[in-house]
């Protein structure tokens, strides 16, 4: 079996990583600093589930501090992959503070390449971002579609952090993998994000707010499903860039009933201008990741929306007390 260090492992979608890495009987290395930058009960809930395995070991620091790094990556013998998915998050909060964005997004992506580097580890995986294709791409949206004009800090954070990890592979034969995440959703996602939010607000009879007329769509893949494809990217490849993610598209608006009807709870809606920091659309072309990984979605949005529903019901005591914004 194989060691593997993962950053963010307490966020959304690197807990569901380690833990399938876990459970093929791996070892995993999980680093998180606890960023506060939003509820940190949902990190404790992903954590405390990590930490029922024997094969898993938590440093809670931060990828931008080189010589913490250092030691962490010391106390193993052997490294396989590095799985980064340490990131600030968030098109809308990038813009009030960019430079938090650039610190973790590309320093802290710096400082695992060249560990990477020095330790001679063979595989890196970074987690990039369908925000990165800015708002005049095709959809679906292909790997080789315009990345040049980002229209946040944080989709430029992630270019950046894509561009270094190239300067790698070039210069010193890092194998590494880009997946680009689109629209992820799941239980314990991300509070600031619309599946979190539509559950609590619907379900406690909070006011549903929509930024712009609810028309603009978005395309959605579970979270099972992501992590799948971002350990399938493991394999050797060389250097390649995946979409993983968005394969079923829905306008906010039908999004919206269909909570109301799971929930059997009328939305009450409000309607505000759209953020300039959104995208209208989002709708990725996976072809290449099925191709080239195998990787096929399994998981549709009338399965995975209960799930949602289900670990909100069940946590509801604190699940409804995190803050949204």
């Amino acid at each position: 079996m194989a060691t593997y260090v993962v950053t963010g492992a307490a966020g959304f979608i690197a807990s569901k990583v380690c833990e399938f890495l876990l459970e093929a009987d791996n070892s995993v290395i999980g680093i998180d600093n606890f960023d506060p930058m939003y509820d940190l009960r949902l990190k404790d809930w992903r954590l405390k589930r990590l930490q029922a395995f024997p094969k898993f070991t938590f440093h809670r620091e931060d990828i931008c501090n080189l010589t913490i790094l250092r030691d962490i990556f010391s106390t193993s013998l052997q490294v396989d992959a590095v799985i980064n998915l340490a990131a600030k998050a968030g098109v809308r909060d990038s813009v009030l503070d960019p430079w938090s964005y650039y610190n973790t997004n590309v320093t802290g992506t710096l400082n695992l390449l060249e560990i990477c580097k020095e330790r001679k580890i063979k595989k890196f995986i970074l987690a990039s971002t369908s925000s990165i294709y800015g708002n005049d791409a095709p959809y679906p949206t292909l790997e080789t579609s315009d990345s040049s004009h980002p229209l946040q800090p944080y989709a430029a954070s992630k270019k950046a952090a894509e561009t270094l990890s190239y300067s790698y592979h070039y210069l010193h034969g890092l194998d590494v993998s880009v997946v680009r995440y689109f629209t992820v959703y799941g239980p314990a996602g991300r509070p600031a994000m619309s599946m979190y939010r539509f559950t609590k607000w619907i379900a406690e009879g909070e006011t549903v707010t929509i930024y712009g007329d609810g028309n603009q769509t978005r395309g959605f893949t579970y979270v099972d499903d992501i992590a799948r494809g971002t350990i399938q990217a493991l394999k050797p490849l060389g250097y390649g860039i995946f979409n993983l993610g968005g394969h079923q598209t829905i306008s906010i608006n039908d999004l919206i009933h269909t909570f109301e009807s799971l929930l059997g709870k009328k939305a009450v809606l409000q309607y505000l201008p759209s953020n300039p920091a959104d995208m209208n659309a989002s709708w990725a072309d996976v072809s290449k990741a099925k191709e080239v990984l195998g990787w096929v979605p399994e998981v549709p949005l009338e399965k995975g929306i209960p799930h949602i529903i289900d670990w909100y019901m069940q946590e509801r005591s604190w699940a409804s007390q995190v803050s949204t914004e």
